[in-house]
């Protein structure tokens, strides 16, 4: 989980912080939203009631927020990348070596993203988070 992080994300890093009154380390970028990673036990109490710390957030920044369950290991990569990937879906996930491989069925075109732009982003999330390869099949 060794990234490096610039200005802006530790802007985003200190808003989240000061609105949900949650403290992280880890922010990324996927689809056009901005998706933090806080322990499990912490996800509910950094929604806030309805949802309510999310939309605040959301109309200041002016972009989509997720906060999804900071992964503990391989054996939460699955739940972690269906979390970030969300509303859309895929059908299959395995672990082979050095490889993160999910199988995208219907959705493999959504899951790539245009010019290969989702594809990349993920690929570095998984890089970052499980130092693995990551490829869709």
């Amino acid at each position: 989980m060794a990234s490096t992080i610039d200005m802006q994300e530790i802007r985003y890093l200190n808003l989240f912080e000061r609105i949900m009154g949650v403290r992280t380390r880890f922010c990324f970028k996927y689809n056009e939203a901005i998706v933090f990673c806080v322990p499990k036990p912490l996800v509910h109490k950094s929604v806030g009631e309805g949802g309510r710390n999310i939309r605040e957030m959301s109309e200041i920044l002016d972009r989509r927020i997720k906060v999804v369950a900071q992964p503990e290991g391989l054996r939460d990569a699955e739940y972690f990348i269906r979390a970030v990937v969300s509303p859309t879906t895929f059908r299959n996930f395995e672990i082979r070596g050095n490889e993160i491989l999910i199988s995208g069925g219907d959705n493999k075109a959504i899951l790539i993203g245009r010019n290969k732009r989702r594809l990349f982003e993920m690929q570095k999330i998984v890089k970052d988070f499980f130092g693995k390869e990551f490829r869709i099949v």
